[in-house]
């Protein structure tokens, strides 16, 4: 189908464009099928590139580009290659003595068990008890590193500024990408950062309740009472439809409304 308006999705993985039933799934991945021409198909998640690359396999869409681990790692075209602007960028936020410093600290806290096969510029756990996250999270800052909780399991930490949605907007700036164009999906806390850009975004119908209370008064996300990717292509839909469209959303219908 060739159109004239051209759509960026930067969507969020499990939960949101997996997420929902097979029907579901299937009407979003048939709708980007048939637009395939005028969208530009970003995935963005707290999972790996390896991950990412084998789930690829099992899709019926390809995405044009990826980032990974909560922000962290970037691939990008046909061959997913670096960016050079954003791994420039990166590495300088997480000294080579990262590592070890997190270590030491974490060792503090033998209630948070780190995940298995992490990659990027991060190190990730598991938490059960939030008093203990928080105390570690606490620590973690002092030594000019972010932590970030999610879905009252993840403990995520990231070099000092870096997150889906900063890395989101300086890799739409490396590809020449347009952000009035660019809607972000995401169902939980760690995708709070996309909809802190003020980037249109969509919070799909089973997002966290904790997400659901941090955008509270965010003008530019619609509140999606569709769950997982039918909460997706409801608002894709509406965004890709709405020519002028750039950013507000009242209510609960996406609005032309310009900023």
């Amino acid at each position: 189908m060739s159109e004239t308006r051209h759509t960026v999705l930067a969507t969020d993985l499990d939960g949101t464009f997996l997420g929902g039933d097979e029907t579901q799934r299937t009407a979003l991945y048939d709708w980007i099928v048939t637009h395939r021409d005028a969208l530009t198909l970003i995935f963005v998640s707290g999972r790996g590139l390896d991950f990412m690359y084998t789930l690829i396999e099992t899709l019926p869409v390809r995405p044009d580009h990826l980032i990974g681990n909560v922000g962290t790692s970037v691939a990008a075209g046909p061959r997913f290659a670096p960016l050079a602007p954003l791994e420039s960028w990166l590495d300088a936020s997480w000294p080579v003595d990262a590592g070890s410093r997190i270590e030491t600290v974490m060792r503090r806290h033998p209630g948070l068990r780190e995940q298995p096969g992490v990659g990027g510029r991060r190190r990730s756990y598991y938490f059960d008890d939030a008093a203990e996250a928080e105390a570690a999270r606490i620590e973690i800052e002092s030594l000019g590193f972010d932590a970030l909780l999610s879905d009252n399991l993840y403990f995520d930490v990231l070099p000092r500024g870096v997150q889906k949605g900063p890395t989101l907007l300086r890799t739409l700036d490396a590809l020449n990408l347009p952000a009035q164009r660019t809607l972000v999906a995401g169902d939980t806390l760690n995708d709070l950062s996309m909809f802190d850009t003020r980037l249109a975004g969509v919070a799909v119908g089973n997002r966290e309740p904790a997400l659901d209370t941090a955008i509270r008064g965010y003008a530019n996300v619609y509140r999606s009472p569709h769950p997982g990717a039918a909460g997706v292509l409801d608002a894709l839909k509406l965004f890709h439809e709405t020519e002028d469209f750039h950013g507000v959303i009242a209510g609960h219908r996406l609005s032309p409304t310009t900023v």
